[in-house]
């Protein structure tokens, strides 16, 4: 059995899954936890990643690996290879203003042109641009920016601070690919290039790809974007030298070219990858933020900003609407109710659809769909009659879906299909939240069998790379509730966005 591993980097975990190459079957799997917070300091996610990898019984027999990670995470390292501050993370909003200010200077319009996207608090652009306003210091010590999947993969190659890494701080080789380029805001899914000039207008230093060309000088290094189905390398055996001299399990893969490292992705086009997600599918993930996205033949531009234009891993576009709200509602509210998870699915079933009026916007980490990164979660339609157990459990889930569902219709406006919903994510699993999200979205929903999608795609990456095809596996389904379209939740629910969106 010749067997393959796709890693998910999450914001709050490190998963890893072993599979057979040939039919995607599980093999076996790990994990291990990272810390909480908006900034972490890398070394905590190659510590998470050796733990993951024993958890799944080491690597022996792996013939090809790669790895799913957490988008727009700013990884700054200098000449030596180290990290110069903690890397500011996706969810990390002290850049609002620095995104408004670079929105200002180059105008929504031509940034959504040149990049798919307008900033906002989460890309990687609007962080280097507030480490230039706040952290000068650091600014000169940067030789390179890179992302958290690029830093593992970097890492796993076997590069890395002299003295802690076997191969030494060669930044010439950090790679990425085109799905998490295509999230830092300053590389164009049309062009398929970095727009350097933006990286300098942001960061006020000029920049390169790595291994370009010509004079190097003092410009800051951009990783390598590698085509869907590249080899990396191989993984470097002595690579976690510093943690334990060979790789976790004492496996140095198999076959005579050791273990090869596909490209990488982002988490959301890993996800696809997973699922399989073709034109016509809208995936919905539910996780720490909450995704909306679809696989696309062609891009267009949203100068709203609503909609992100990314590519996607396979050789495709991504089109995506991200809100920062998203499981975390429930777990905010079921610990206000004072119950598990499955208490609060029994109350929230208890109330009618629209919970009597009562409306969660569940704003309660800034949002960025829509761009409001200082806005605070707020009840809505409370009465004395309204005000009860079944009705706040059942508002927290239908504003949760809600604010998953304006970028459905923001994905279908700017002309993206939607044949059917795939929902994923471990929220997803509770009756309750399949049951309302066939009243809230008006497209079929389905929800395919639990499995970390993120790790799989990244398998999917690494069977690619070692056979030079694309596997198709196939992806079960666990359930397909009854469509049950209820137009007075989402109304409910525009009605007190707006008044939200309006400042009032």
């Amino acid at each position: 059995m010749t067997l393959v591993a796709g890693v998910d980097s999450s914001t709050q975990s490190c998963k890893i899954v072993v599979l057979d190459a040939v039919s995607g079957a599980l093999v076996r799997e790990g994990r291990a936890g990272h810390p909480d917070g908006t900034e972490v300091h890398p070394d905590h996610w190659w510590q998470a990643l050796s733990e993951a990898i024993n958890d799944a019984g080491g690597l022996g027999g792996i013939s090809a690996l790669s790895v799913g990670g957490q988008q727009h995470g700013m990884v700054l390292l200098d000449a030596e290879g180290n990290v110069v501050r903690p890397a500011l993370l996706w969810n990390d909003t002290r850049s609002a203003q620095s995104a408004a200010d670079l929105t200002a200077e180059v105008g929504a319009e031509d940034f959504s042109r040149r990049t798919g996207l307008v900033p906002v608090a989460s890309f990687t652009v609007t962080k280097v641009r507030w480490v230039r306003d706040h952290e000068p210091e650091s600014v000169a010590r940067v030789a390179a920016v890179a992302l958290p999947h690029d830093w593992l993969m970097w890492r796993l190659r076997g590069y890395g601070p002299a003295g802690s890494s076997p191969l030494g701080p060669d930044l010439e080789q950090l790679t990425t690919d085109r799905s998490d380029a295509s999230g830092t805001g300053y590389w164009s899914p049309f062009s398929g290039s970095y727009d350097l000039d933006l990286f300098k207008l942001a960061f006020g230093r000029d920049a390169r790809e790595a291994g370009a060309a010509g004079e190097h000088g003092a410009a800051v290094i951009l990783p390598r974007v590698l085509a869907p189905g590249a080899s990396a390398g191989p993984v470097q055996p002595e690579c976690f030298g510093a943690q334990g001299s060979t790789l976790p399990g004492g496996a140095d893969g198999s076959g005579d070219e050791g273990i090869i490292l596909g490209p990488g992705a982002g988490d959301n086009a890993a996800a696809a990858l997973g699922l399989g997600a073709g034109p016509g599918d809208v995936v919905v993930s539910v996780g720490t933020s909450g995704t909306v996205f679809a696989v696309a033949a062609e891009l267009h531009s949203d100068t709203t900003g609503t909609v992100a234009g990314f590519a996607d891993a396979g050789g495709a576009y991504l089109p995506i609407a991200v809100t920062l709200n998203a499981a975390r509602v429930l777990s905010s509210i079921a610990g206000l109710l004072a119950v598990d998870f499955a208490e609060m699915a029994k109350l929230a079933l208890e109330a009618e659809p629209g919970a009597g009026g009562v409306v969660l916007i569940p704003y309660f980490e800034g949002e960025r769909t829509p761009n409001l990164p200082h806005a605070k979660a707020s009840f809505h339609g409370l009465s004395i009659e309204s005000t009860t157990r079944p009705n706040l459990a059942r508002a927290a889930i239908e504003g949760m879906l809600c604010g998953l569902s304006g970028g459905l219709d923001a994905l279908r406006e700017l002309g993206y299909p939607a044949g059917r919903l795939l929902l994923i994510g471990g929220a997803v699993q509770n009756p309750a939240v399949q049951r309302i999200a066939a009243q809230v979205f008006d497209v079929p929903v389905v929800i395919p069998t639990p499995g970390e999608y993120v790790a799989r795609g990244a398998a999917v990456q690494a069977a690619w790379a070692l056979t030079g095809n694309r596997p198709g596996w196939d992806v079960a389904l666990d359930a397909t509730p009854e469509p049950d379209f209820q137009a007075l939740i989402s109304a409910n629910y525009k009605r007190a966005a707006t008044h939200i969106d309006a400042g009032n």
